[in-house]
This record gives C-alpha cells, sequence and structure tokens, in this order.
C-alpha cells in the first residue's frame, strides 16, 4: 500500500501506520520475551546430599549464574537411593522452564542396577549440556591404610583380603562401580559399604570409619591438599595438572581402568525449547567466566560443553559401557 494513493482514505492511512509500527516493534517484542527469562530464581535438583562432588560443581555454577543473570540458580538438594530418588522427582517435575536437573555419570549406571526406577532417563528428561567432567581417584585413609603407592596398597589388600572396605555415594554411583572394576582388575576383595551420597561417605573417610574410597577428584581435590586423605591413583592415562604427583592408572599397572566422574544439566520433557536454549547459554557462560574455570581447574575438572545431540549420543555411549561393566562385575546393590 502506498501514501500517494489518492484513493486513500484516513481509515487506511491508519491501518497502515499502525501495521508499519507493529513491524518495527516485533524484532524488539522478540528480544524481549527472550530477555525475560530468568524472570524468577531457577531450580536445580542435584540428587545426592550437599558437600558430594555435584555440589562442588553445582553450587559455584549457581554464583556465577546469579552474578550473569541477577536471579538465582536455587540448588535442591534430594539424596537417596544412588541418584535415583532426586532423580524421579525432577522427571516428574513442572516443565515450565524454571525447573532443571543435575545428574551425574551414576544416572547412566542405575538401569543396569536397579530392577525399577520410577523414571526413564532417556524418555522422561532432556539433555541439555555436560558442564564437568573429572577423572576418578583412589583414596585412603592414611591411618587406616599402610601403603604409599599402589604397589603397597595391592600388597596389603592381597595379604588381607576382606580386611578393607570402600565407601561410595551408594549402590549402583559411579564410586561402587569404579570399586568393583578395581577389584576386578586386580583380583582383590573390599568390601562395599555404601552411603547416601559421596559428602557423607567422604567425612566417614576421613574420620576413619571406613578405609577407602573411590571418589571423583572434585569432591577429594581439597582433602587431598589439605593431608586429610592420601590419593594413591587417578584412573586415565595421564596424570591429572591439579594433582603432578599422583600417578595414573596405566603407569602403575592398570592401562583399563579409565572412569571418571561427568556431571550435566538435563530437564523435564516438555520444557520449552526456547527456555532449554536459554539455560544452556547461560550455564555455558557461568562455566566460562574466570572464576568458574579456577574452580574446575582446582578439582583437576575439565568443562567438555557437551550440548544437545552430542550430550545425548554421550549418554547413550555411557549407558552402553556401564551395562558391559555391571554384567562382567556381578555388581549388585547392598
Amino acid at each position: 500500500m502506498s501514501l500517494t494513493n489518492k484513493n486513500m482514505n484516513r481509515r487506511d492511512v491508519l491501518q497502515f501506520a499502525a501495521a508499519s509500527s507493529m513491524g518495527a516493534m516485533l524484532p524488539a517484542l522478540k528480544a524481549n520475551a527472550q530477555s525475560a527469562w530468568p524472570a524468577k530464581p531457577v531450580n536445580v535438583i542435584v540428587p545426592f546430599p550437599a558437600g558430594g562432588g555435584t555440589d562442588a560443581f553445582a553450587r559455584p555454577m549457581s554464583a556465577m549464574f546469579a552474578k550473569l543473570t541477577g536471579k538465582q540458580l536455587i540448588i535442591d538438594n534430594r539424596g537417596g537411593a544412588g541418584g535415583t530418588l532426586g532423580a524421579g522427582i525432577a522427571a516428574k517435575a513442572t516443565p515450565d522452564g524454571y525447573n532443571y536437573f543435575m545428574g551425574a555419570v551414576h544416572h547412566t549406571i542405575a538401569p543396569s542396577m536397579y530392577p525399577k526406577l520410577d523414571y526413564d532417563l532417556e524418555r522422561d528428561l532432556v539433555p541439555l549440556i555436560l558442564v564437568a567432567a573429572v577423572p576418578q581417584v583412589l583414596v585412603v585413609n592414611p591411618k587406616k591404610v599402610p601403603a604409599n603407592s599402589l604397589k603397597e596398597f595391592l600388597d596389603f589388600v592381597k595379604k588381607h583380603p576382606g580386611r578393607l572396605n570402600y565407601g561410595s555415594a551408594g549402590g549402583g554411583t559411579s564410586h561402587h562401580l569404579a570399586g568393583e572394576l578395581f577389584k576386578l582388575q586386580t583380583q582383590t576383595f573390599i568390601t562395599h559399604i555404601p552411603y547416601r551420597g559421596a559428602g557423607p561417605a567422604l567425612q566417614d573417610l576421613i574420620s576413619g570409619n571406613v578405609d577407602m574410597m573411590f571418589d571423583g577428584l572434585g569432591s577429594s581435590a581439597s582433602h587431598i591438599k589439605g593431608g586429610r586423605i592420601k590419593a594413591l591413583m587417578v584412573s586415565g592415562t595421564k596424570r591429572n595438572p591439579a594433582f603432578p604427583d599422583v600417578p595414573c592408572s596405566s603407569e602403575v599397572g592398570l592401562p583399563d581402568y579409565t572412569v571418571s566422574t561427568w556431571y550435566g544439566i538435563w530437564a523435564p520433557k516438555g520444557t520449552a525449547a526456547d527456555a532449554q536454549t536459554r539455560m544452556v547459554e547461560e550455564v555455558r557462560k557461568a562455566c566460562q567466566t574466570d572464576d568458574a574455570k579456577a574452580v574446575w581447574a582446582a578439582q583437576g575438572a575439565d568443562f567438555p560443553n557437551l550440548t544437545g545431540a552430542q550430550f545425548d549420543a554421550f549418554i547413550k555411549a555411557e549407558l552402553r559401557k556401564w551395562s558391559q561393566v555391571v554384567k562382567a562385575s556381578g555388581a549388585k546393590l547392598d
């Protein structure tokens, strides 16, 4: 329509002006709608008690998220049943764009360990972003375990089968399966003691109520540095930069012992795509701040930054891997 049209009446002119004005406003309206998220605090269910490995990354991430967005990222600890209790709660949470789940490697082990879960990881939750990955570390209470190296440790265990026990974050967690894989590859016998999260297990390790633990380096890091527990080996083919004096498993005769603890964010199925996108954007920015990078580095962690389909493919590969480990080890819930 042209304003030079002689047949245009006053009503046409007003309609044209209104349409032109609205057209100009649409990009701004879309930008405002996008920038409106988060309009209130965002809730993230962490399925383990406070103080564990998940918290070691969730809480710094939360602080950076709040600093960047001006809104809280509330960490809601719901421990129990090896992390499956909180996962079930998250799977049933309202998919309104303000409820999320921070799970871990444990949740790709659980389907092989728990015969009846009240959720399906692939059906009920949408993978958003992988935020941290740390190698597993074999740590011992130095007052309970007379060993300064893996060789000394294995010599002691083989001379005293069944005497030592190891704590875990619960049956079916990576802590548990890392121990079972270790026992398979070293032909040793160590008793498994499950807890309701890595935090309580670590506290009992420090106090001497359990002898050892296969833990994510993230939650053990500060205690290793403080001398409260001793690291004998990190999993993988290279030493960790944060702990250069701790040998890796391939150096000490266990080249196939590769276990990492990783943490990621999921959304309940049905969460709007734009909210998922914004959550990924803000979490990524939070994890890439200088403060967050320092926290990750201090704990020997990487920021994998896998999102969407890449994270989904990673999860599927982990489900297959841990299913094979469970079958080979005969691991069962205690």
